[in-house]
């Protein structure tokens, strides 16, 4: 690490270190990582009320495949610019391919638009597509850009996938804060960010995503609507964000990851995720003296 991300990396993480408790209302999530051993972390933020609660809110963890949520606002942002079109074609090569190409991997030797390959990242989480649009916005440095301008100062980005997935524990590259990660969420799919359009777009292929129906989804209550993505290492990570619009109008962005686990399996992970997501609403709902 440089020095003046080093720099960066100590005097965010410092502000961010405190747990977040929704009006006296606090969550614990103690005896769910004892009985699964690892680290949960967990921000919910009540956009509706401004209510927010948080385990580990401000600690470091993996965002593994996360991240593509935001990559797809970063280009969509650039469309409405008019640095970039949803329907240029950009080839897809054999060097292009790495683990996880669901969709870029029987289109190699042809071409794919953007928005086709947008929406293959969020959807099912394809890694080649994910690392073609880093490269079509400018690589790396460009990448790591776009969340300073967003005012997001704490992510960090530093490898393409399928690297970004080691997630060795104290190594800060490719982290996030389970709060920043819930402010981001919020920014690409509540706020004023993208364009109407482009919101409705980008929301539309996170409903959509038939990936971790266990997690963030499981821990909703009935008629709920959740746009997420997910992140997983296997063995290793389990990480969902996303959007959620609750039936009684509330609407909660949550940022959930889980890590160093014990758990024996993926199912049993990814019900580490949902078991946390429903404390952490439920505790917003006693905050705000409604049904939990």
């Amino acid at each position: 690490m440089t020095g003046w991300r080093r720099r960066e990396f100590l005097g965010v993480a410092v502000a961010l270190a405190a747990p977040l408790s929704a009006r006296g209302a606090a969550l614990d999530l103690g005896a769910l990582e004892t009985r699964h051993g690892g680290r949960i972390g967990i921000a919910a933020h009540d956009l509706t009320s401004g209510r927010k609660v948080g385990w580990r809110a401000g600690e470091r963890f993996a965002y593994c495949s996360t991240f593509k949520l935001f990559l797809a606002a970063a280009v969509l942002q650039r469309v409405a610019a008019g640095k970039e079109r949803l329907d240029r074609q950009v080839p897809v090569t054999a060097a292009d391919i790495v683990s996880h190409a669901p969709v870029t991997g029987p289109m190699v030797g042809k071409t794919m638009s953007v928005e086709a390959l947008c929406e293959a990242m969020v959807d099912v989480s394809d890694n080649p597509a994910a690392n073609i649009m880093i490269r079509q916005i400018g690589g790396l440095d460009a990448w790591r850009g776009w969340y300073r301008s967003i005012g997001d100062k704490l992510t960090t980005v530093d490898r393409f996938e399928p690297a970004l997935n080691s997630a060795k524990p104290g190594d800060p590259r490719d982290t996030t804060t389970p709060v920043q990660a819930a402010a981001n969420v919020a920014k690409v799919l509540a706020g004023d960010l993208l364009t109407p359009a482009h919101r409705a777009l980008l929301t539309r292929w996170a409903v959509a995503t038939p990936t971790g129906p266990g997690r963030i989804k499981a821990g909703v209550p009935a008629g709920s609507i959740v746009a997420h993505k997910t992140g997983t290492a296997d063995p290793g990570p389990t990480n969902d964000i996303g959007l959620v619009w609750l039936p009684d109008g509330r609407v909660i962005a949550v940022a959930a990851y889980f890590t160093e686990s014990n758990a024996p399996t993926q199912a049993d992970r990814d019900a580490v995720i949902a078991e946390a997501t429903r404390a952490a609403i439920a505790t917003l709902g006693r905050a705000s003296g409604g049904q939990g």
